[in-house]
């Protein structure tokens, strides 16, 4: 039987991971976003600021199935479609910002981005 070699450290897109604050980004670029955030918090300019945000762009999809007693159940039939968001900025108006640190972005990306805007009225900021 053959077997095979992944090199797991490595992504599609060559980036390299990095930490800082004993957290782990996918790229120098997603840590150097995050490097700024803390200092516009720290100097009052946002209020505050969260990673990895998630949001429901489609919900699960269900039907109804009869059991073996006649009863009526839900049954799941396509997974809900999620949008996570590498920062989410609280303005100190109130106001909120959905950041998405981009190097190559794929196909579904255009699609979730698009989604997120006609779903929840938020326009994904690339930096």
């Amino acid at each position: 039987m053959r077997q095979f070699a992944f090199n797991m450290g490595a992504n599609k897109y060559k980036n390299k991971k990095v930490e800082v604050d004993g957290i782990v980004f996918d790229s120098s670029k997603e840590a150097k976003v995050y490097a700024d955030l803390k200092v516009l918090k720290a100097s009052g300019e946002i209020k505050d600021f969260a990673r990895q945000v998630k949001f429901e762009l489609i919900p699960n999809q269900y039907e109804d199935i009869q059991d073996e007693k006649g009863k009526t159940k839900k049954k799941l039939v396509e997974r809900a479609v999620t949008y996570v968001a590498d920062f989410v900025i609280d303005h100190n108006d109130g106001s909120k910002a959905v950041i998405d640190v981009k190097g190559y972005p794929d196909q579904k990306y255009g699609i979730k981005r698009k989604l997120m805007r006609y779903m929840h009225g938020i326009a994904i900021q690339e930096v």
